[in-house]
């Protein structure tokens, strides 16, 4: 009995002595990476942290850490893996929970992140930083009444949080609720210097939608000095001013902007908009002539850009010069990202030259690239009037509908519907869209003599 005695104690100290000795290590193992984390040596404490995780695998801490690491080193799937197994050993552990947030906001998964920061809001709901996260996750996913729920509880319980007014400001503007927007964004400036250019941006675009074009070109005027060494500000006042109708003052800031920065395409290509604009307004070939010249030399850039050449397609087409016009087109459509109009202008200067295939084509690939973004009645409406001249009434009819949906009946577009119909064979069809004209029109002389016509 004795001997059994002094075995079990024996065996029992030394895995107490084990245990003892396995916690020390653990502890200086998380220390060290501890101290690696604060001198930025980051492989040191990944080493530290999962020597850790070999001597206590189920330790919610060692994983949360190594994962906090990973996160910031940039290896977001590893962090993922870590931060997952954390959640799963303690599911109250907040930290944790913040983190998968943000790391799914790093892949850009706002809704996963989504469920991350309401998982943790659900136990803790006092972070205002985790509201403004949520609302911005939200915002990013398109949940634009929700994400001003959740940013308006962060600046509740933190008035100071400049962000959240920020992303406020842009929740407002995409709801077209503008002067809320102005003042979440003038407030975003005034207390956030991290987001303080963002915010200004957005608060001279704002500006403008609202009609306030003095205060946009305020804004982007401050942004111009504070940023004198770029292009695009400057043009960006130039552009303001002329979309506030101060043309004059827009030419000067421009000709400062090509004279300041003589290799940047950008500031050519808006002479030359408020030039062309101006020329189009006006039939003023001087201005149309100074259009030319400074955006040929904004597309003799190698880096120009498809608006650019769509840009210069139309001012030789106003020109007169189609040949040239269709080279600059043609250019416009082969840089990306292409520009939508350009489709537009080459096929008004190919149905001028009489090629209506090719004309065809261009407006299909218009229609294409714009999809819904744009009301698309009037070039369905072109589509199917050329599709007819073509010999391709069963097309006409499709577009023809199309034009009828976006716009609503009228007897003309119904009158050249019910026509490509016949054509196309579908008398059924004929008759039913002519009688549908008639019933809105009873007097219309087209529609009635198209029904006589009918067999």
């Amino acid at each position: 009995m004795a001997v059994v005695f002094v075995a079990v104690a024996g065996v029992a100290g030394a895995l107490v002595y084990s245990a003892l000795a396995n916690e020390r290590e653990f502890e200086r193992l998380i220390g060290a990476g501890d101290q690696a984390v604060a001198a930025e040596r980051h492989f040191q404490a990944i080493e530290a942290f999962s020597g850790a995780i070999a001597l206590k695998p189920d330790s919610m801490l060692a994983h949360l850490k190594r994962g906090a690491v990973y996160q910031n080193q940039a290896e977001f799937e590893s962090a993922l893996r870590d931060l997952r197994e954390a959640v799963d050993i303690d599911p109250s552990a907040l930290l944790a929970i913040e983190l998968l947030g943000d790391v799914n906001t790093s892949l850009n998964r706002p809704d996963r992140a989504i469920e991350r920061y309401e998982a943790y809001l659900a136990l803790d709901e006092r972070s205002a930083r985790v509201h403004y996260k949520l609302g911005l996750s939200r915002y990013r996913a398109g949940r634009t009444d929700a994400a001003a729920s959740a940013l308006e509880q962060a600046l509740k319980l933190d008035p100071a949080l400049g962000d959240a007014y920020y992303v406020l400001g842009l929740v407002r503007r995409d709801q077209n609720r503008l002067p809320e927007a102005s003042r979440s964004l003038e407030e975003a400036a005034r207390r956030s210097p991290a987001s303080r250019t963002a915010a200004r941006e957005a608060l001279a675009e704002v500006y403008s939608l609202d009609g306030e074009h003095t205060k946009a070109i305020n804004e982007l005027e401050a942004l111009a000095a504070l940023d004198a060494g770029r292009a695009d500000r400057l043009v960006a006042v130039g552009l303001a001013q002329a979309r506030a109708g101060r043309e004059d003052a827009a030419v000067i800031t421009l000709g400062h902007a090509v004279d300041r920065f003589p290799d940047a395409p950008q500031a050519y290509a808006a002479l030359g908009h408020v030039w062309l604009t101006g020329a189009q307004r006006r039939g003023d070939r001087v201005a149309l002539n100074k259009a030319l010249e400074a955006l040929q030399q904004a597309a003799s850039r190698f880096d120009a850009s498809s608006d650019t050449f769509a840009e210069l397609g139309r001012a030789w087409s106003l020109a007169g010069d189609l040949q040239a016009a269709e080279r600059a087109l043609r250019q416009a459509v082969a840089r990306l990202p292409v520009s939508p109009d350009a489709y537009l202008q080459l096929a008004d200067v190919t149905v001028r030259d009489g090629r209506i295939q090719d004309a065809r084509d261009a407006l299909l690939k218009y229609a294409t690239l714009v999809g819904d973004e744009k009301p698309l009645a009037d070039v369905s409406a072109r589509i199917a009037e050329l599709s007819m001249r073509l010999g391709e009434p069963a097309l006409a009819v499709r577009w023809f509908d199309r034009a009828i949906d976006e716009s609503g009946p009228s007897a003309t577009l119904q009158l050249r519907l019910a026509d490509a119909a016949w054509k196309s064979g579908d008398l059924v069809r004929a008759h039913q869209v002519v009688d549908e004209a008639l019933a809105a029109e009873p007097g219309n002389r087209l529609l009635a003599q198209m029904k006589r016509r009918l067999p």
